[in-house]
């Protein structure tokens, strides 16, 4: 979580395109410590009390954060239920093929679905860039310190997307499998990408992004059998750890099994405007 890595504690260069986000939290902490070298007992009373104070301080802090963005995010999610706007949250680890994944999604799927995509990284445009080529409103969030998206966030990207007759909302998060799981978006869907060069035991590692999630999507299969990925274990995984996640295999770059994710996205948009 972000007390342990401390991207919560660290101020972000937050930008969507050339705009700063105001992401300033204040973490002020007053860490001097009193020492007085001639009451040696005293002094270890009083460290091991402002250590305790200063976990307390931390845990509150972590607290506020994900309370606040809690609620952002509701008002993200009744946003969306609003304009009739179906949201995914998309997460994975780096290099597991999720631009890949939605690149190829938006250039199928362009005259079925009006999409658009908000874009999360630490640093550098590139997977907009690639986005961009399928001709969808692309949104970049460039995160800087931070290593994941937040609702507010979210909430300013939207400012620059026309939403007239937008069906279809993906977020692609920062490559990350631990911070952004406990961070609400107000998304519909949210969907954990695997590739099949990470192991089978990922699900296993990384428990709370795959028991939040709605799918399972196995990516790369055309090279399974090249880094001898072993299907059966990881599907096993992921039905241990997430019993509530829709399992799909496909290849982004040969296009295998995506017919099967494009037609859970068309059920999933027509039945939250049934729903609607």
């Amino acid at each position: 979580m972000c007390t342990n890595c401390g991207c919560a504690v660290t101020p972000g260069n937050i930008h969507i395109h050339s705009h700063a986000i105001d992401h300033d939290h204040d973490h002020g902490h007053d860490h001097h410590h009193g020492h007085d070298h001639h009451h040696h007992h005293d002094h270890n009373h009083d460290h091991s009390h402002d250590h305790q104070h200063t976990e307390h301080q931390t845990v509150d802090v972590h607290t506020a954060i994900l309370s606040k963005n809690d609620r952002l995010a509701e008002r993200n999610r009744g946003f969306f239920l609003a304009k009739k706007l179906f949201a995914i949250n998309v997460l994975s680890s780096p290099g597991s093929g999720k631009t890949a994944l939605l690149e190829r999604t938006l250039s199928d799927m362009g005259s079925r679905l009006n999409s658009a995509v908000i874009v999360g990284d630490l640093e550098t445009d590139n997977d907009a860039q690639r986005l961009r080529r399928t001709r969808m409103q692309v949104v970049q969030i460039t995160t800087g310190s931070v290593c994941h998206l937040e609702a507010e966030m979210i909430s300013q990207a939207l400012s620059k997307i026309n939403l007239d007759n937008l069906q279809l909302l993906f977020i692609e998060n920062v490559g990350n499998l631990v911070c952004p799981a406990a961070y609400d978006l107000g998304e519909n869907l949210r969907v954990a990408v695997l590739s099949v060069t990470e192991g089978e035991d990922k699900p296993l590692k990384y428990p709370t992004l795959f028991k939040t999630a709605n799918i399972a999507i196995i990516n790369k299969i055309d090279i399974a059998e090249a880094v001898g990925f072993d299907r059966e274990t990881a599907i096993n995984n992921i039905r241990r750890i997430a019993p509530q996640a829709e399992i799909l295999e496909v290849s982004a770059r040969t296009g295998e099994g995506m017919e099967a994710w494009y037609d859970y996205l068309e059920k999933a948009c027509s039945l939250e405007a049934i729903a609607i």
